[in-house]
């Protein structure tokens, strides 16, 4: 009697043990681990860069303060690509940035994680803050780690070349917000790099 319940046990756990092995050899192979986009040892850098508008804050951020207005002043092209142009986890095309902070008259937003390269936390944000009842300040801060890069002298051309393209672009949203028009890009030289 033992050997037939032996058998009986062969022969049910047998199609068992052939449908595991058939799942096992059918499951996808594990993804290989990615190299860890953490740095080491960051450097922060902050560049603020800051002008006068002859406009009030209200004013002002009404004109260039929606966050795909980004394409107008920045002269890129910009759509939304997930959730609503200024609500919190809206995704813009331009850097893939996302929206994690606002008040009335100011956002922040940051650059998302990408898988193989260095995370280099970087975020702006854009404020327009009044002055008097007729004029305001835009303000626009940029946070980043760069200790990616090759040396202090490249740090500090990266540091100038963000200044110089972002200095241009307050000066654009001055125009705008004063009721002024901007020339094409191709104007001024062809469209500005990302």
């Amino acid at each position: 009697m033992r050997n037939h319940f032996e058998n009986l046990g062969v022969r049910f756990a047998l199609p068992f043990l052939c449908l595991a092995q058939a799942v096992s050899a059918q499951a996808p192979p594990m993804p290989a681990q990615s190299a860890s986009v953490a740095v080491a040892n960051p450097t922060y850098a902050s560049i603020v860069m800051e002008v006068t508008v002859n406009r009030s804050a209200t004013e002002v951020w009404k004109r260039v303060g929606k966050y795909c207005d980004i394409g107008e002043w920045l002269q890129v092209a910009c759509t939304i690509t997930s959730g609503k142009d200024g609500e919190i986890g809206a995704v813009r095309s331009v850097g893939s940035e996302v929206l994690v902070g606002k008040t009335e008259l100011s956002y922040t937003y940051t650059q998302p994680v990408r898988e193989g390269r260095p995370y280099n936390l970087y975020h702006g944000t854009l404020e327009a803050r009044p002055l008097t009842a007729t004029t305001s300040k835009l303000i626009y801060t940029l946070f980043f780690d760069n200790s990616m890069l090759a040396d202090d002298a490249a740090r500090e051309r990266d540091k100038a070349q963000r200044t110089a393209r972002f200095t241009q672009a307050l000066q654009n949203m001055k125009v705008l917000a004063e009721g002024g028009t901007l020339p094409p890009p191709a104007a001024r030289g062809g469209a500005p790099k990302q």
